[in-house]
């Protein structure tokens, strides 16, 4: 185990939140773990590490909508820390729901992922008999009180949600992977390359390859915590108001860079980097 690092001043004690994790994977004897490299999904599985060694394996899925860049992150986070790793290769660009990008786009991605976990646990309890694999994913309090519809997927495939039952929020769970000494704790929240793109319009292979190499040169630049948003012709680049000056700095580079990337319009949202701004759409119609 990693050196550890206390915390005193957070309002939980991130020792016995993370001893409160260990028991709980300790009792199911097994696990797989829904597994993309985001800080949620990543403490999980180093913990289930921790508390199963090689009876757990985190099973990570390969999309269009995954960047290169988180992809090689999360493989090389289990290489470093010893998590058995399995690759799976969802579907959901073949699925049309999914491609047409309704509000509820999230369902069907989480539904291919956990039918195709479903079918690597069935594989698994064929090898090591009598064993059950239960699976679990990195929902949190948090996330409950968001517009989630991938819970509604989660729950109808009966998977498990251990921050959730332990009563864990975002700020816990970084709590508790800077106790472990993990780069994690501090990692920014990176969802899926689709959910860049407006509800109603398109996901296309096309539309996710704008998005991911108009991020990564913007993260090149020395920028940290970003969105690019897809808007048709318009790019809206959202960053900590803190960084504006810095991105000004280089206007000439990223509307080259952007327009040779097929983007005519490029923005920079005022309002500031906000985690699920494409949401506000679906609160302003909601108020209406």
């Amino acid at each position: 185990m990693k050196s550890v690092k206390h915390n005193p001043n957070h309002k939980t004690n991130p020792e016995i939140c993370a001893q409160k994790l260990e028991e709980y994977f300790s009792k199911k004897g097994h696990a797989i773990v829904a597994y993309s490299g985001g800080v949620d999904s990543a403490l999980l599985a180093y913990v289930a590490h921790l508390a199963l060694g090689n009876q757990m394996v985190a099973a990570l899925s390969d999309s269009p909508s995954l960047s290169r860049r988180e992809y090689r992150f999360a493989v090389n986070f289990t290489q470093e820390n010893g998590i058995p790793l399995q690759i799976i290769r969802t579907r959901e660009m073949e699925d049309p729901r999914y491609l047409a990008n309704p509000v509820n786009r999230c369902y069907y991605c989480k539904k291919a992922l956990f039918e195709k976990i479903v079918e690597l646990r069935n594989e698994l309890m064929q090898t090591v008999e009598s064993a059950s694999w239960p699976i679990f994913y990195g929902v949190n309090l948090d996330d409950l009180g968001d517009f989630r519809p991938g819970i509604q997927a989660a729950e109808e495939a009966s998977i498990l949600a251990p921050y959730v039952e332990l009563g864990f929020d975002k700020n816990t769970i970084r709590a508790i992977g800077d106790y472990y000494g993990l780069e994690i704790a501090a990692k920014p929240a990176m969802p899926c390359l689709s959910s860049r793109i407006q509800y109603g319009k398109e996901v296309t292979a096309e539309k996710l390859n704008q998005v991911e190499l108009a991020e990564d040169f913007l993260y090149d630049l020395g920028l940290k915590v970003l969105r690019v948003r897809h808007h048709g012709e318009i790019a809206r680049i959202e960053i900590q108001p803190q960084d504006f000056e810095a991105l000004l700095q280089n206007r000439e580079k990223i509307t080259r860079k952007f327009h040779e990337l097929g983007f005519i319009y490029i923005s920079l949202d005022l309002d500031g980097f906000k985690s699920g701004s494409l949401n506000a759409v679906l609160k302003s119609k909601n108020n209406e």
